[in-house]
């Protein structure tokens, strides 16, 4: 505008002075020369473009405006997005505090205090010469990304066994956030049936027909660029009934010794475990030590039973219980015998209980059932003329020869085991002198003929004997 007002001064001049090249007409010509010059030196002007800038929201922008040779014109800042004139010159106009200015080197700079995402958009920076001059930048307000609770699945979520699920994760934040999905523990996830990924995109996870495997803790993490990356741990409990693994289900062990048995069991809700034995639970004592170690859905229970006696061996329950279901698992405790040591007493008492079918007082019933009965079985073989007159002798001896049927050489003790010898009848019952009870360990069958010659017959009972720590003096 200057510069057009100079020139047209000067043809002015030119019209007023057409012809004659005078002094004053140089001088004249000097002076506006001069004056153009100075306008056009003086005019105001930008320096450098305004900057994009971007902050985090929350975080203070800067955003400068460097004008030269401003002179008396005034410089001014309008937020073009709201159509808002924030400053004009040193003065703030906007009724938002947030906002301020200063001036330094020609530079005007505009202060956005804590950006909010509605300070995101165009600035102009503007001269109010005529005509008027400006420039623009940009202010970018970036947000971190943040999981939306309310639309999400929640921290812990149930499903029963073999049911499908799809667990959700949502985010907000500029620019959009980024969902993927991990397990915490490092494992695959499968998803679309035999698909199995480290890491899955989206905001939908979809687990179809759900395994025990698959429980545990799921990481959603949001990303955007904009830091910190936040994530959400969702854990998934998958539910079923309780199931027992039994490693060994018949243990055999010697009296007086420790036996230890174990189950495995498997159960979500977490299940009530424990032992039985004769319909009553065992308990922690100086007999009995129980071990319960837990792995999450699994656990692995120990029993001890210490100084084992008669009456330890049988059936052992155990018993896992939860809210689903109930199931149980059965082993069967038995005797193992110790080896046999032969015994060195000889006694002349044994002859005369063979020849007259007399035991002596100082056995106990059981060795008095097998004697008779290896004495009537040697006096009927050996001597056929004795067996009407020997069992008319001892009412107990008719008795002991039905149940040497099925005597078996396994159930011989022998000496360090047990001083009683023992036989197993045809019902699976152990019958000890005259008292009868249900055999607590599997039965070992061994071959024996009810109608043996009698020859083969007296050799087995002599065997019998000899096992028994009696030697016979004389046939």
């Amino acid at each position: 505008m200057f510069i057009l007002t100079v020139i047209k001064l000067l043809l002015i001049a030119l019209n007023i002075f057409p012809s004659r090249f005078t002094n004053r007409r140089i001088m004249f010509l000097i002076y506006m020369t001069n004056l153009v010059t100075h306008v056009m030196m003086d005019e105001p002007r930008f320096a450098q473009p305004i900057p994009n800038v971007t902050v985090a929201v929350g975080r203070d922008a800067n955003l400068p405006c460097v004008v030269e040779h401003l002179g008396g014109y005034k410089v001014a800042w309008i937020h073009i997005d709201r159509q808002m004139i924030l400053t004009i010159h040193r003065h703030v106009i906007s009724r938002i505090p947030r906002y301020s200015i200063t001036y330094t080197d020609n530079t005007w700079l505009l202060h956005v205090n804590q950006a909010h995402q509605d300070d995101r958009g165009y600035y102009m920076c503007q001269v109010n010469t005529n005509p008027m001059i400006s420039q623009v930048g940009y202010l970018q307000v970036v947000v971190p990304p943040n999981i939306l609770d309310i639309e999400s699945t929640p921290s812990s979520v149930a499903v029963r066994e073999n049911q499908n699920i799809n667990m959700t994760c949502r985010a907000d934040g500029f620019p959009s956030p980024k969902i993927i999905w991990r397990r915490e523990d490092g494992e695959e996830i499968a998803v679309e049936k035999k698909k199995k990924v480290l890491v899955y995109d989206g905001d939908v996870l979809p687990l179809t027909k759900v395994s025990r495997n698959e429980m545990g803790a799921y990481l959603c993490i949001a990303t955007n660029g904009v830091p910190p990356s936040v994530s959400k741990r969702i854990i998934l409990d998958v539910e079923f009934s309780p199931m027992i693994w039994v490693p060994n289900q018949l243990v055999g062990a010697p009296s007086g010794t420790d036996v230890t048995i174990d189950c495995h069991t498997e159960a979500h809700p977490k299940a009530i475990i424990y032992w039985v034995y004769n319909s009553v639970m065992v308990l922690p004592s100086k007999k009995y030590k129980t071990d319960y170690t837990e792995n999450s859905y699994r656990a692995h229970m120990k029993l001890t039973i210490r100084n084992l006696q008669y009456g330890d061996f049988g059936n052992y329950r155990c018993i896992s219980k939860n809210s689903l279901g109930e199931t149980e698992g059965s082993i069967r405790v038995y005797e193992i015998p110790l080896p046999s040591t032969p015994s060195k007493q000889v006694t002349h008492t044994t002859v005369e209980s063979r020849e007259n079918n007399i035991i002596p007082s100082s056995r106990n019933d059981t060795t008095k059932a097998l004697q008779t009965d290896v004495g009537y079985a040697m006096k009927n073989d050996l001597y056929p003329g004795s067996a009407s007159s020997s069992s008319s002798g001892v009412g107990a001896s008719s008795s002991a020869a039905s149940s040497s049927t099925s005597m078996q050489t396994s159930a011989l003790p022998g000496g360090a085991a047990g001083n009683s010898l023992s036989s197993l009848g045809t019902k699976g019952s152990l019958a000890t002198g005259k008292s009868t009870f249900d055999a607590d360990r599997p039965p070992n069958q061994y071959a024996s003929s009810v109608a043996a010659p009698g020859l083969h017959r007296a050799l087995l009972s002599c065997s019998l004997l000899l096992g028994s720590g009696f030697y016979l003096a004389q046939l």
